[in-house]
Parts: structure tokens; sequence; C-alpha cells
């Protein structure tokens, strides 16, 4: 699949240097004869290489100009991979099932947040592994009273274990993009770290954060009192960049 060009408008950076891609291999831990689900395989780099090892692969590719080059992979590898041509936020936990299985890939820039967001609250997958911008790694493993922190920290940390594994430079991807990217895994607890309804937190974190830089008692007037901040000890002038998971859940559970 050499000649298929990285086409700007679904975010594609195609992924080359073996050593990363061997290292990301690594990180997932391919077990020989299990499942794992690839979001944008784009050329099959990473595809090839899980297949190698001895996984069977699920891949989503919305991409047309890439489905051929991912059958013939297929048949070459005893149809261990399935092929599903379509759009990964309309597929996943739907007719590509997640449930205890790994989700990986290098995620397209310009939906890869959503993607995150969607199998994050899904809780199902059995582990994520993900390359993204070094800044959205950042934003996922943000800790409280930074300027990375904010909504995606907030629900990553309220449903898995977060960590940053390693940097990937421009040099490693055709197109080379425009910043750092980095590789991530998430892995999903149990429960919830807090008990709270995740409708009423998504509504305070867009609250908070969207206007990050304004008091608690401004952003939440209408939704939670100054009194009832006072309650829960947390004071209503603070902003919200200040407040860790377990705070916002509380101030949630009060809206």
């Amino acid at each position: 699949m050499s000649g298929v060009r990285p086409d700007k408008r679904l975010g594609q950076h195609f992924l080359h240097e073996r050593g990363v891609i061997e290292r990301i291999v690594a990180a997932i831990g391919v077990v020989p004869g299990e499942r794992i689900v690839e979001i944008g395989p784009g050329t099959g780099v990473l595809t090839k290489a899980m297949l190698e090892a001895g996984a069977e692969v699920t891949a989503i590719e919305i991409d047309e100009r890439c489905w051929d080059g991912l059958d013939a992979m297929s048949r070459a590898f005893d149809n261990r991979l399935r092929v599903v041509k379509g759009d990964a936020l309309q597929v996943l936990g739907r007719s590509v099932e997640v449930e205890g299985i790994k989700v990986v890939g290098n995620l397209p820039y310009n939906v890869g947040t959503e993607i995150v967001v969607q199998l994050v609250e899904l809780r199902s997958p059995l582990e994520m592994v993900f390359m993204l911008q070094k800044e959205v790694i950042e934003r996922i493993c943000a800790v409280p009273d930074t300027s990375e922190w904010g909504r995606l920290g907030v629900l990553c940390d309220l449903l898995c274990q977060r960590e940053d594994l390693f940097d990937v430079s421009p040099g490693a991807f055709t197109p080379p993009p425009k910043v750092m990217s980095s590789v991530c895994r998430l892995t999903p607890l149990p429960a919830l770290r807090y008990d709270v309804d995740l409708a009423k937190l998504d509504k305070v974190l867009r609250l908070i954060f969207g206007q990050r830089r304004k008091m608690l008692r401004g952003v939440l007037k209408g939704v939670v009192s100054a009194e009832t901040l006072e309650e829960l000890e947390i004071d209503p002038t603070w902003r919200g960049e200040v407040l860790d998971t377990q705070q916002i859940c509380r101030i949630a559970e009060r809206a």
C-alpha cells in the first residue's frame, strides 16, 4: 500500500519507523491467538506487526483507498485480519465488539479525542493503547491545577488507570506532523473511581472547564449554589481547574 498518500482531511499521518512500531507492539503485549481491535490501520504497518506476533486483528478503516491492501494482507495471514470498512465512531461497541478486548491504534488527529472519550465511557475494553498528539496525551494523563487538566483528564482518571508510555518524533511519520506524538495506555477500572452519574458529571465538566478562569460560583450559578459548594468544603471563589476528580464528582452529584 505504499502508493496510498496520507489524506489531510482524515487527519492521516502514516507511521513508518520500525523501532516505534516494535515499541508499540511491546506495549500492547500481543499474545498469540488473542483478538485485538485496531482503529485507523491506514497502510497496515502496525497491523502487520501484530499479525506477525500471532494476533487476530479487527481493523476499522474509513479510507477506501486502503481497503484493497488490507484485504490482501488478510489473505496473506490466513484471514486472521478482519477489515471493517467504516467510521470507528459509528461501529465501536455496535457492529465491532470491544468487551474484554484490547483496542489500539495510531488515531487520526481530527477525531482522536472523540474516539478516546467514546471508548472510555463504554468501559468495556480490556485495555487501550493509543498514539495521539503529545498535547492530547498530556490532557489524558493530566493532574489537577495544571493547564492540561480538563474534561478529558477527569473522565479518564475516573474510569481508567492512565499511563503516558513514550514520545514519538515527527520523523517517524509520513508526512511528518508539526507536533510531537505520544503513546499512552488506558486500562478501564472494574468500577468508577467515585460514584457519580456520568450525564450530570459531563454537564458540570463542560461548565467549569468551558470557562476555566472564572470562579465556581459564577459558572455553576443556577446549577449548584455557593452554599452547597461550601457544604462540600469547596470554596466558591475557586476556579474549576484546581478541583480534583473526587471534588468534581461530589459537585456533580448535587447538580
